[in-house]
């Protein structure tokens, strides 16, 4: 679980989700460090465990071919509707079995272990569910992925290949909100054009307009006399038509300014990296980066 979200921070955009990996793959990390100590006490040497079956590695190699950056429903889904609350049950139902006469070691790491694997479950449930508001397909692709992982780990056994149904158990007592939040960053503000770019926020909705109407003509004017020719190149490679542009990003270089514009076309979602410099008949683009982010 650990080296898996930390993978999934890698290749997940969204922010949201991406700062939930990153708070819970330290949580993971100190769950193994706990396991991999008390595992020697057991005789059972740390780091040597194998997997318990190739149904278990196929169930984790499905997980993590998740590797676009338009997966994050899925990602986000996998680990918190599925893994982490099974996880838990398996967790739960250990606790129930370790005698507490020899093995008060063990329950204490269940215990902790239980504990903030259901709270991480509840956090990624709420921003699971923020995620889904945002387009009102979410939801469906999220319940077809949850259906497959569940039906793949129910085929494997379990995470141990000898789990008896169900698979995840509701928890009989639900994390508090107030606990939970702990795992939930709070984001930033949105960004506003107009206050980071200042007196560039009316070139750029000039140039943005021009993209959406296919303008290069408008386009390459914008260009600074000294930019080379592959910054023309460049916009004449751009998907069309366009239908949207936004400016979503902006850094300042000394009296220079980097913009990042995000372009939707059918097919494709693009984002042109712009280095804007002012001069004496105003902002023009010295150099652009074209990254394509998204193609069918």
């Amino acid at each position: 679980m650990m080296r898996m979200l930390g993978g999934c921070s890698a290749l997940t955009p969204e922010l949201e989700a991406k700062l939930l990996f990153g708070r819970h793959v330290w949580d993971c990390a100190q769950h193994a460090d706990l396991w991999g100590r008390r595992l020697p006490e057991l005789r059972a040497p740390a780091q040597q465990s194998e997997p318990a079956s190739a149904a278990v590695v196929a169930l984790l190699d499905l997980v993590q071919s998740l590797e676009g950056p338009t997966q994050t429903i899925e990602r986000v889904t996998a680990v918190y509707a599925v893994l982490k609350p099974h996880l838990a049950t398996v967790y739960e139902r250990h606790l129930g079995l370790a005698n507490p006469v020899y093995e008060p070691p063990t329950r204490r790491i269940l215990d902790r272990c239980l504990t903030e694997e259901r709270r991480h479950a509840a956090a990624g449930a709420h921003v699971l569910d923020r995620l889904l508001a945002t387009d009102k397909a979410l939801p469906g692709r999220a319940h077809a992925w949850e259906r497959r992982v569940l039906d793949v780990l129910t085929a494997a056994g379990g995470i141990t290949g000898d789990v008896e149904p169900p698979m995840i158990m509701a928890p009989a007592l639900v994390p508090d909100p107030a606990v939970v939040a702990q795992d939930l960053v709070p984001l930033p503000p949105p960004f506003d054009p107009r206050t980071a770019l200042g007196d560039l926020a009316v070139p750029i909705e000039a140039h943005c307009r021009a993209l959406v109407r296919g303008d290069l003509t408008a386009v390459l004017a914008d260009l600074a006399p000294e930019t080379g020719p592959e910054a023309a190149a460049a916009y004449a490679a751009l998907p069309a038509p366009v239908a949207r542009v936004e400016a979503v990003g902006c850094a300042r270089l000394g009296r220079q300014r980097v913009v990042k514009l995000r372009l939707d076309a059918p097919g494709a979602r693009v984002v042109l990296q712009e280095r804007w410099v002012p001069s004496t008949s105003g902002w023009r683009i010295a150099a652009v980066e074209t990254i394509v982010v998204e193609r069918p």
